[in-house]
């Protein structure tokens, strides 16, 4: 019964590492998704529908059943296969269910990559600055300086491309379309991680909102931010294990 955990955006498997430690399992297999510490295919268009058929053939070569838990766009990637393709997973978890909530607002950053113009300068100043400058400004926002480091050396121009491809893909109403077929769908076990410092997922109000929804149970991550598990692993790990030890 592995579970399959998804970073998000810019992000390289790394934010896993001391939580897969905490965790303690042998069977935990990390998915990175292309343009984000893996290569990209030559034809991908890397659309928000890109990224979910992409999960979906990943997890169809896994052996199940499958426990899918997902961080920042990884979250959203396991809403949709939640959403679309429940018979692949036995339980989902996500960090950012109140992104369906039809009142989710884009983080600023997430605007910014949203507008032509605008977006293509702001990736091209992060691929412009050194491995070591884009370590140290990830440092501050909570990730761990060996995540850092990881994260900075998989920005790429390929990523800078996808970041763009990808949030352009999801402008409203996108994510609230997701949370109605996600709503609609045949239902599992889902948990809704909610950490109260993260600025760009909406609050609990929102992911409570959301996971009342879809029938998710809700934990909450207190005084923890965006990559909490960097920043406590040992809770982030306690959170999952109670949530999948009960079955």
């Amino acid at each position: 019964m592995p579970v399959v955990l998804v970073h998000g955006v810019p992000e390289a498997a790394a934010v896993w590492g001391p939580l897969r430690a905490e965790l303690g399992r042998a069977d935990v297999i990390t998915l990175s998704p292309p343009g984000f510490g893996a290569p990209v295919p030559s034809g991908f268009g890397a659309t928000a529908d890109d990224y979910a058929r992409w999960l979906v053939a990943e997890l169809e070569a896994v052996p199940g059943p499958i426990d899918l838990v997902g961080h920042d766009w990884g979250g959203l990637h396991v809403q949709r296969v939640a959403a679309t393709r429940p018979d692949l997973i036995r339980s989902w978890a996500t960090d950012v269910v109140g992104a369906a909530d039809p009142e989710y607002v884009w983080h600023p950053l997430a605007q910014t990559w949203q507008t032509d113009g605008a977006g293509e300068t702001a990736v091209n100043a992060m691929v412009g600055l050194s491995v070591e400058e884009r370590a140290a400004a990830y440092v501050p926002l909570g990730m761990t300086p060996e995540a850092a480091r990881a994260c900075a050396e998989a920005m790429t121009e390929d990523m800078a491309r996808c970041i763009l491809a990808l949030y352009r893909s999801a402008k409203p109403p996108a994510m609230a379309e997701w949370g109605r077929d996600l709503e609609r769908a045949e239902r599992r076990r889902g948990l809704a991680i909610v950490s109260s410092e993260d600025p760009c997922v909406g609050g609990e109000t929102l992911a409570r909102r959301a996971a009342d929804r879809f029938g998710s149970q809700v934990t909450v991550l207190d005084g923890l931010g965006h990559w909490w598990m960097l920043q406590d692993p040992a809770r982030g790990a306690k959170a999952l294990a109670e949530f999948l030890a009960d079955y």
